[in-house]
């Protein structure tokens, strides 16, 4: 029997909360805003135009005006994670930054209330668990890495549990932003960084050596050194893969990715979306393009989920909740009655 794609259980490690936003959503607060979205929507309305990884930064970026208060951040939260626990996801890890909350002209607990107020909301309707992540972003300049650290300790909140590094890989020096990440962990923080996405195998070793991060967004150049696989392996790192942004940005061709690759070296890995819409992408369809390309069995699938829940930002009491609801859904689907049914 092979498992309808949309009753496998899912978690997600590894999606920006604006990249998320669905065009529909967009297009209704840009009506709302009278903001002419033509330069990074395709005529249809329903795709993101852009052809470069700088270029999707912008469109990113553009993308992200049509959210002005933190009202709108309750709703996006809201919407996100509605669409997500419709594709069985029972776990949900956003990124977010404090450069937004500084274009809206408030004050960063505030987004972080609105975004937990629109995941609480979510989370009553449907069961979906959510945790945030602060990130600095490079791009912006590593000071900025510095200050969303000093953020996230002045101002916790317990929906906010880990502490990242994300944007162009190719800007800035890790060891400029190494206080910062001890800043992060003295407060309590998790830690994980983008790394082996635009740059190479050493963009992730530094990132361990470092910062010494627990979970590596992106990881997949590591391919590039067997040595750095087997480091991986061996102290259990953990890479949130996005194969479908991978392909979508030309870091691989669908092809040659080394998903498939990395599980068979024994690397923890977890499947994630990024910024789904951006990359014509969903949760469920990371799921389905592991099985469909990269030989993923039913057990692989599952083993990515657990592998997830296992590499998640919760205490521990949250944890074994969501294993109970995760083991639930497996036994559920695998009843004797339902042996009839056949992948999506």
């Amino acid at each position: 029997m092979t498992l309808p794609i949309s009753s496998i259980p899912k978690a997600e490690l590894h999606c920006h909360i604006e990249g998320a936003a669905h065009p529909e959503f967009v297009r209704k607060q840009a009506e709302k805003y009278a903001i002419d979205l033509s330069v990074i929507l395709d005529e249809d309305g329903e795709t993101y135009r852009w052809t470069d990884f700088t270029s999707f930064l912008e469109a990113y970026v553009a993308a992200s005006e049509v959210l002005r208060t933190p009202e709108d951040y309750v709703a996006l939260s809201y919407d996100v994670l509605k669409r997500q626990a419709a594709q069985n996801v029972l776990y949900q890890e956003f990124f977010c930054s404090h450069d937004n909350s500084d274009r809206m002209g408030c004050h960063y607990s505030d987004m972080i209330e609105a975004m937990a107020e629109g995941a609480q909301l979510a989370r009553e309707e449907t069961g979906i668990e959510t945790r945030f992540c602060v990130t600095g972003v490079r791009n912006i300049g590593m000071h900025h890495i510095d200050e969303a650290a000093k953020l996230a300790e002045a101002h916790p909140h317990p929906m906010v549990t880990g502490f990242g590094m994300a944007g162009d890989e190719r800007m800035g020096d890790v060891r400029e932003v190494k206080n910062a990440f001890e800043r992060a962990k003295g407060a309590g923080l998790r830690l994980t960084a983008h790394a082996g996405e635009v740059c190479g195998a050493k963009s992730v070793t530094a990132c361990l050596d470092h910062l010494h991060v627990e979970r590596v967004g992106h990881g997949v150049r590591s391919i590039e050194s067997p040595d750095l696989v087997k480091r991986l392996a061996e102290e259990k790192i953990v890479l949130e893969v996005c194969p479908a942004s991978n392909i979508a940005l030309h870091v691989f061709a669908e092809q040659d990715h080394p998903l498939g690759r990395l599980k068979e070296a024994a690397v923890r890995v977890t499947l994630s979306s990024d910024d789904p819409p951006f990359f014509k992408t969903t949760t469920s369809n990371e799921y389905r393009l592991a099985r469909e390309t990269y030989d993923f069995s039913d057990a692989d699938l599952l083993q990515t989920t657990r592998t997830s829940l296992e590499a998640a930002f919760v205490d521990e009491p949250t944890r074994q909740a969501l294993f109970a609801r995760f083991e639930a859904a497996i036994a559920d689907m695998t009843e004797p009655s339902k042996s009839s049914e056949t992948g999506e």
